[in-house]
């Protein structure tokens, strides 16, 4: 069972790093004329796997451009996909994901359309997504958070998570969706989607630039005070 928000210990480490995440890097504000519609972020999120979010964007309007609708991509050879998937990381898997997904999309809705999120509630509208080919916690988080949906739900890529895991925030062999789980209810619960977004952003930062995979570089970490592993092993640079 869950705790309420914001009755988790964990909550006032969570303002405090967040405190400390915009005093080193600034705000990460999106502006509204960035927040796409659901079916942009829900195909950003498919083809976007181990791929630099530049190169996720310009091949997501690209498709758009090149074909005029999400249907018409949908119904595009695989083959061509692929080609124009050049950009991101293993474009023939990412066609195929892509194409699975918005074939099922249409076949639930229909058309090519997710408006209906809209009338659920956050945790209904990401188990909706979550039945898509292809869809797992990650994309259904940023689908209803980064969208026009504005939604308070938490994107964990794998740079956010392992950090979360480095800080002691989520158990240290948690999959995303495990994360998820125990981290929403320590989330502050004034925070808004915009607040859930920019805390996203900016882990990912610390996860970049600090907290590598095979590396921490934990002196210069404007959360190493507040971190686990940074606390143990304070000598790392």
């Amino acid at each position: 069972m869950q705790l309420a928000f914001g009755d988790d210990p964990r909550t006032r480490q969570l303002r405090d790093i967040h405190k400390r995440l915009i005093a080193c890097f600034g705000r990460i504000v999106r502006p509204p004329e960035k927040r796409r519609d659901p079916v942009w972020v829900l195909v950003h999120g498919v083809i976007g796997a181990r791929t630099k979010t530049a190169r996720s964007n310009v091949s997501t309007d690209g498709l758009l451009a090149r074909h005029g609708s999400w249907e018409a991509v949908a119904d595009a050879p695989l083959d061509a996909l692929a080609t124009e998937l050049e950009l991101v990381t293993f474009p023939e898997l990412m066609a195929e994901r892509l194409k699975a997904c918005l074939l099922a999309v249409k076949r639930e809705r229909g058309r090519i359309d997710l408006s209906h999120l809209a009338a659920m509630d956050t945790q209904e509208a990401m188990a909706w997504l979550e039945t898509l080919p292809g869809v797992a916690r990650k994309i259904s988080a940023g689908v209803v958070n980064a969208s026009t949906l504005n939604r308070k739900a938490m994107v964990l890529d794998s740079h956010h998570r392992r950090v979360l895991q480095r800080i002691g925030l989520v158990p240290p062999r948690a999959d995303t969706t495990r994360a998820y789980d125990v981290l929403t209810p320590a989330l502050p619960p004034e925070w808004n989607a915009a607040d859930y977004d920019e805390h996203h952003l900016l882990m990912k930062r610390v996860g970049q630039r600090f907290c590598r995979p095979s590396q921490c570089h934990c002196a210069p970490c404007p959360v190493q005070a507040l971190c686990r592993t940074g606390r143990a092993r304070p000598s790392l640079q």
